[in-house]
């Protein structure tokens, strides 16, 4: 299996990856030399390695070769894997093993003050088109996202909340969507389009029962007695405002959530 550990990667071993997007990525808090949450950022990787019928590394060492781009502070690590060389065109037949791209940065600190102090978001423009196929994947193909954040760097908002073609609610533009209705919590249901993040994948476990897939419009949000934000960066991020909409919610269960995540590896 190749490793690359560089932006200026040879074009060969990437051409897939920026010719067709053929591949998929991870990306996560790297704290005190720790792989934080590892067990979810492999399962996501293999998911996608399995759905995009993609020759699965050796998970050893690929961690192992993960941990050694740390350096033992507060990193970001991103964690490519792009189908292997092979012939011109669509096809896959002889690609063989993937191709690793690794991508070490600082942590943006202000993550930490978002989620002590909450955000206010806003309802974008933009829509997330419908992908059956590759619904629930991080793919290499971010265009989406980069035109909605566009839009929110346009209005001035930190994050926004972003609607299918139906008008439902799906996610936010870098983050999974929360909220919560008395005693019931909703996620939206991610089987027609969005990425189901780490830290998602963690509450659906965490919370069992008291969680409900939901296929809602923004309605059901102005509703809500909680709204918050989740991804590996970020943490779980409540939401103080959706718009003109503010909320006086002591965020009960996004406190109980932020505790429980920050004691687990």
């Amino acid at each position: 299996m190749q490793k690359i550990i560089t932006t200026g990667a040879p074009l060969p071993a990437l051409a897939r990856g920026w010719q067709l997007g053929d591949g998929h990525f991870t990306t996560l808090h790297a704290q005190a030399g720790r792989l934080r949450h590892w067990s979810y950022h492999q399962a996501r990787l293999r998911e996608a390695c399995r759905r995009l019928l993609m020759v699965e590394p050796d998970w050893s060492w690929l961690k192992a070769q993960a941990e050694s781009a740390l350096d033992g502070t507060d990193q970001v690590l991103r964690i490519s894997l792009l189908r292997g060389p092979g012939a011109r065109g669509y096809g896959i037949d002889g690609c063989g093993e993937p191709t690793l791209v690794l991508n070490s940065s600082p942590f943006p600190v202000h993550y930490y003050d978002w989620r002590e102090r909450g955000l206010v978001i806003g309802l974008c423009d933009g829509r997330l088109g419908a992908s059956p196929l590759l619904a629930g994947l991080k793919t290499l193909n971010r265009l989406e996202q980069v035109l909605l954040k566009a839009e929110l760097e346009r209005r001035g908002w930190a994050e926004g909340v972003v609607l299918d073609g139906e008008g439902r609610v799906r996610e936010g533009v870098s983050a999974n969507l929360f909220w919560r209705r008395g005693t019931q919590i909703f996620t939206p249901d991610l089987s027609n389009g969005g990425v189901c993040g780490t830290v998602r994948a963690w509450c659906r476990d965490y919370l069992g029962a008291r969680l409900t897939l939901a296929d809602e419009e923004p309605a059901s949000l102005l509703a809500a007695d909680e709204i918050w934000l989740s991804n590996a960066l970020m943490g779980v991020v409540p939401v103080i405002a959706l718009g003109e909409h503010w909320t006086t919610s002591s965020f009960s269960t996004v406190r109980e959530l932020q505790r429980a995540y920050e004691q687990t590896d």
